[in-house]
């Protein structure tokens, strides 16, 4: 069953990438704050060109490339970007990623955006277990990916050479069979 986008909660909007969507990828994604954790190293125009391509090709789990690529909207205007993508199509496995403005954080966006695309994923993608693997020091995100009831699985010790030196791993994950967070309000997560 295909994703039923754009997915909204009470204060996102979260929908696939546009062409227009390069300046905002770019100013965010290169700012050394935001690429210190991630693969890349702080993005150029061009990087920036190349990622946004493969993104806009990112529609749907069942589609050609197996996976889902969204901005996350909050007053019309982007916050971040969050990626579901299969890593075993048959058995229903995935992993995820996020990136937050950091002119956002500290209000709940990230942590409203990945519930819900997790949500989404078991509901209508079927997904047995998705991961989340991350730099060892990047205690926002693990702090997030807890938050939405996933538990670390892994720490691996200096098993990634990144920007110039051995970084730790963590590795977090959750299955359809796990029960759901709740909310702050006591609500269960959407």
């Amino acid at each position: 069953m295909p994703f039923p986008l754009p997915l909204r909660t009470d204060r996102l909007r979260l929908r696939l990438h546009r062409p227009d969507d390069l300046d905002w990828m770019v100013a965010v994604h290169s700012r050394p704050d935001v690429a210190r954790f991630l693969l890349d190293d702080p993005w150029t125009e061009a990087r920036g060109a190349e990622v946004l391509d493969k993104r806009l090709a990112r529609t749907d789990l069942d589609g050609e490339e197996g996976a889902v690529a969204l901005i996350l909207e909050h007053d019309g205007a982007p916050v971040g970007d969050i990626s579901l993508w299969l890593t075993d199509r048959e058995h229903r496995s995935a992993e995820i990623g996020w990136v937050l403005d950091p002119a956002h954080t500290g209000r709940g966006f990230a942590r409203e955006a990945v519930r819900t695309v997790l949500t989404t994923g078991f509901d209508h993608g079927r997904l047995h277990r998705v991961a989340a693997q991350m730099d060892a020091r990047n205690t926002p995100s693990a702090r997030l990916a807890a938050a939405v009831g996933m538990r670390r699985e892994a720490h691996f010790r200096q098993d990634f050479w990144s920007k110039g030196e051995w970084t730790d791993s963590f590795v977090y994950a959750v299955l359809a069979s796990d029960p759901r967070p709740v909310t702050r309000r006591g609500n269960r997560a959407e």
